[in-house]
């Protein structure tokens, strides 16, 4: 018997095994499908996720340009500044130069006849005319 039941462990033994191997072989055909689909998935995505990059890449180039441009319209827009600043200036200097300066030394030559005239009515004061004596100047000569 002991022939019988060493028969019969044995013979659990092959079919433990082939179960074993059978569902290894299952695993590993689940496995395949799941590599499959998995990189069909990765396909699919790194199609989807293409254009996205090509878009994003066109952005970014977009926005280079830009900035680029906005740079170079700042520079521009720098130099009108300092042009148009530097043409005030000048503009002042002239206004000075044409308007001012000849007004201040046209106010001093009238500053300058007032004073003269003022200076020859002082004279008149002090000095009184020829033909003219006033009231006090006659008294004293007056006999009668």
């Amino acid at each position: 018997m002991t022939n019988g039941w060493s028969d019969v462990f044995l013979g659990v033994i092959a079919g433990a095994t082939l179960v074993m191997a059978l569902i290894q072989v299952g695993a590993i055909i689940a496995a395949l499908r799941l590599a499959r689909q998995a990189q069909q998935v990765i396909q699919s995505v790194q199609q989807d996720v293409r254009p996205l990059i090509a878009r994003a890449t066109a952005m970014a180039e977009e926005a280079s340009r830009t900035i680029a441009l906005a740079t170079a319209q700042a520079q521009k827009v720098d130099r009108l500044v300092t042009d148009l600043s530097r043409r005030v200036d000048e503009t002042a200097g002239v206004l000075q130069e044409a308007i001012v300066t000849p007004a201040r030394e046209g106010l001093a030559i009238l500053a300058a006849l007032k004073a003269g005239l003022g200076a020859l009515r002082g004279l008149r004061e002090l000095h009184p005319q020829h033909g003219r004596q006033t009231e006090e100047s006659e008294d004293p000569l007056f006999i009668g």
